[in-house]
Parts: C-alpha cells; sequence; structure tokens
C-alpha cells in the first residue's frame, strides 16, 4: 500500500479494506465522495453545483497530480470511502487534505491512518525538497466537528478562520457605467496576450512581483517562485489566461504597477450558470488608499456579467486586522460559511 513510494501500515486499517492510489476509473467516485465531505451538518453542499470531476480529474489523473501523493481507501466491496491528497505546495509548504464519507463504518480509524500516512509523506516531501521542516497545511468547514476532532487529534492546530464568500452578479453590470469607474491616476488593464492567445511574458512577471509583494505582510506569507507559481496555477482546470488582471497607478507622475487580480471559473451551478472566482487580489503599498482593490473588483464583477455568470465568489481572511470583509461587503458580497486553516509543523530526520 504505497504512494510515490510512501508507505501505509496496512494494519491500521480494518480487517479486510484497502488503499491504493487512485486511477482514471476512480475520478467519478472521488467527485462524490469530496462533494459529500464538503456538505455543512445538515447535509446542505456548500455549493449548488453538482460534483465537481474536472478538478478531482486533474488532481487524480492530470497535471496536478504530479505534484501530489494520494490514496484512496476501498471497503470489503471495493467502494470508495475515503481519500488522502497530500500537495508539494513549495519549499516546506505541504498541503494535507483527508476526505473520509460520511457514515463509513470505522471513520475515526481510517481517518487517523491516513493523517499518519499523510505525516509521512509530508516528511518524505521535505526530504526530497532538501529541507529541514515543513508545514502540514489542512483545513475543514468551520462547522465541521467530525474534521476537525480528526485534525486536533493528529496534532494540527486552528491557526485561521476565513470568510467563503459570494456575490450575485445582474446582466445589466456588464453596461459601461453601471459600476463605478477607477479614480483618476488609475486604471486596470488585462494581461496583454500574443496572437495565438498565451500572455506576454512581462506582464506576468509583473502580476507575480506585485502579489508577493502585496502579500509580504500577510498572515503565513512566503516566498514562491515564479515558475513554481504558474505552474501551480495552470495544474487547475478551471484557470484562465484571459481572468488576470493589472492596476496601474500614477506616481509622481510615473506609471507603476499598484495592483493586481487572478480569477478563474466557477464550474457551473444546478441550473447551469458559471461563475467567477478571486483566486487572488493584492495591492501594492504604494498604491493602497487609491481605490485600486475596488477598481480590481469592479473589473472583475462587469467581466462575469459579459461572461453571463451569476456570480463571484472570494475567500477572505476573517482575523485579519485589515478589515477587507468589510469591503467585500459593502460591494455586495455575503458570508456563505466559514473555513478554518489547521497547521502542524514537522521535522526532517538526519
Amino acid at each position: 500500500m504505497t504512494a510515490l513510494g510512501v508507505p501505509l501500515d496496512a494494519s491500521a486499517l480494518p480487517t479486510g479494506w484497502g488503499a491504493r492510489p487512485p486511477g482514471d476509473d476512480d475520478v467519478a467516485a472521488l467527485a462524490r465522495l469530496r462533494e459529500a465531505t464538503r456538505r455543512g451538518p445538515d447535509g446542505a453542499p456548500a455549493t449548488s453545483a453538482p460534483a465537481d470531476t474536472s478538478t478531482v480529474e486533474a488532481v487524480v489523473v492530470g497535471p496536478a497530480s504530479w505534484t501530489r501523493r494520494q490514496l484512496m481507501v476501498t471497503d470489503p466491496q471495493g467502494s470508495a470511502v475515503a481519500w488522502a491528497v497530500v500537495h508539494d505546495r513549495a519549499a516546506g509548504r505541504t498541503e494535507v487534505e483527508v476526505m473520509v464519507l460520511p457514515g463509513t463504518p470505522h471513520d475515526d480509524e481510517v481517518a487517523a491512518a491516513l493523517f499518519a500516512w499523510a505525516e509521512t509523506a509530508g516528511v518524505t516531501t521535505a526530504m526530497l525538497r532538501r529541507v529541514p521542516s515543513t508545514q502540514l497545511d489542512s483545513g475543514t468547514r468551520a462547522d465541521d466537528e467530525r474534521q476537525r476532532r480528526w485534525l486536533a487529534r493528529a496534532g494540527y492546530r486552528c491557526v485561521r478562520t476565513w470568510l467563503q464568500m459570494s456575490r450575485p452578479v445582474e446582466p445589466g453590470e456588464a453596461e459601461p457605467g453601471v459600476l463605478p469607474g477607477p479614480r483618476p491616476g488609475v486604471t486596470v488593464r488585462r494581461v496583454r496576450a500574443h496572437a495565438n492567445g498565451l500572455p506576454v511574458a512581462e506582464d506576468l512577471h509583473l502580476v507575480h512581483q506585485v502579489l508577493e509583494e502585496s502579500f509580504a505582510d500577510h498572515f503565513n506569507s512566503y516566498r514562491e517562485g515564479f515558475a513554481e507559481f504558474v505552474v501551480r496555477l495552470q495544474e487547475d482546470p478551471w484557470h484562465r489566461w484571459d481572468h488576470w488582471w493589472i492596476a496601474l497607478v500614477e506616481v509622481d507622475g510615473v506609471e507603476q504597477a499598484g495592483g493586481a487580480l487572478i480569477s478563474s471559473v466557477l464550474p457551473p451551478d444546478a441550473g447551469g450558470r458559471y461563475g467567477s472566482y478571486v483566486d487572488y487580489i493584492g495591492v501594492h503599498r504604494r498604491a493602497r488608499g487609491r481605490g485600486v482593490a475596488k477598481a480590481l473588483l469592479h473589473t472583475v464583477i462587469a467581466d462575469a456579467a459579459r461572461r453571463d455568470r451569476d456570480r463571484v465568489g472570494l475567500e477572505v481572511d476573517a482575523d485579519s486586522s485589515t478589515g477587507a470583509d468589510g469591503l467585500y461587503l459593502a460591494l455586495g458580497w455575503r458570508t456563505s460559511y466559514r473555513t478554518e486553516s489547521w497547521h502542524r509543523y514537522v521535522q526532517v530526520e538526519r
């Protein structure tokens, strides 16, 4: 029972249960499992969207699988009942996701086995990165007491709370003048593209630089190289190059990059309507207080309306002293539910 050389102790699972890396034939079952674990305590789904098969396929057998180790647990009937994914996100940063189908017998036992395996996989990842330690970063809905219990037992600690917010988009917001324009001295443009549709390298580097410098004083910030950054974003099947924007500001008569926003496509909901999602929005120190964030957000709202999308989602740090949630509330976003980040640090034995 291994995944890229990381063993799982077979005795840690109930008798007759098995574990193996998932493959093509498991995508549909894992998509349903993932969706089921994201429901609230009342059984209500986190979103109205059906199971997102595209994302699961990318993780299991697509480009996203190249930076991940994973195991699927099956019951004696051969049904997929649990899935663990360990993502080598960056040097010293390892994301851990353990999903167990609600109602599964022996769920505490299965979860404990997978969290133990994930820790070993995280240490292996750190060793290959030649770093002395790594942060294991996992998460859960704030109201999921089952997952919170498993995280605590596995040695994780809750370190942050996040608001998962959504804003409805009206078709009329695509029209010029309906949403406020940028303030004087601020302009927003899409990342430039070549004739073949691929983005201009200079603009990609500019977005990366602005985001890195904007987030330097944020919670859990770390340096991520440009190549790793763009490769990671492209792993997402809902990533689109024409969803990147740059905000330019005049500083002492010179136009400089003052902010950036990267968004992606939200999978269709039960009614078949797509949405947009703000993956990153950053405002550089030199541009703060000039309405750059509002200008970028109005841009993505108008873009969603032009694409006939009905919502824009985002995540905001509920514990931040910046009061960013106040800005989003003022612009029409509302909290759908809360999530939590749980961390654990592990050392590489030498």
